[in-house]
């Protein structure tokens, strides 16, 4: 009976990889070893970072927004509570682009955004809550677990 080696199958692989490889520095594009490796470890950091890149996308239109909204004289973060306030959804990448192409128009959004906060202020001041006292309570805690031990301590 002749032996099976199956070799055709293991070369039509290797080449797979090794094409999938060139262009890779050193070995990584000429051993199928290495190659073999660095094509996998590749796949795993693309399927990552296709998850990454959206966070990092909305990063970046998150500085565009507060640059815009601080040459304006507004922070960022009241600029985004004002445009809830005002139940205007835009998402972030929108209005990074309205930012960056129509600054008068963004312009025009944070006056509506600062009339819309200047009417709904004097509720948000009224509706505050007291403080509560913490420090108190910790010192009660702790009180509780010392008479604890000493008690366990003496029996």
């Amino acid at each position: 009976m002749t032996r099976v080696t199956n070799g055709v199958a293991t070369r039509k692989r290797r080449k797979r990889i090794l094409k999938q490889t060139r262009g890779y520095f050193g070995n990584k594009s000429r051993l199928f070893r290495y190659a073999n490796d660095a094509y996998w470890r590749a796949g795993a950091y693309a399927f990552r970072d296709r998850r990454k890149k959206k966070g990092e996308f909305r990063r970046l239109w998150i500085v565009r927004i507060n640059a815009a909204c601080r040459a304006a004289g507004v922070s960022y973060s009241r600029f985004i509570n004002g445009l809830k306030k005002c139940n205007i959804e835009l998402d972030r990448k929108q209005l990074s682009e309205l930012a960056i192409r129509n600054e008068e128009g963004f312009k025009a959004l944070i006056e509506q955004v600062l009339k819309a906060c200047k009417t709904t202020s004097k509720v948000d001041v009224s509706a505050s809550s007291k403080p509560v006292a913490k420090k108190s309570a910790k010192k009660s805690v702790k009180a509780g677990t010392e008479k604890v031990e000493a008690g366990d301590a003496s029996a």
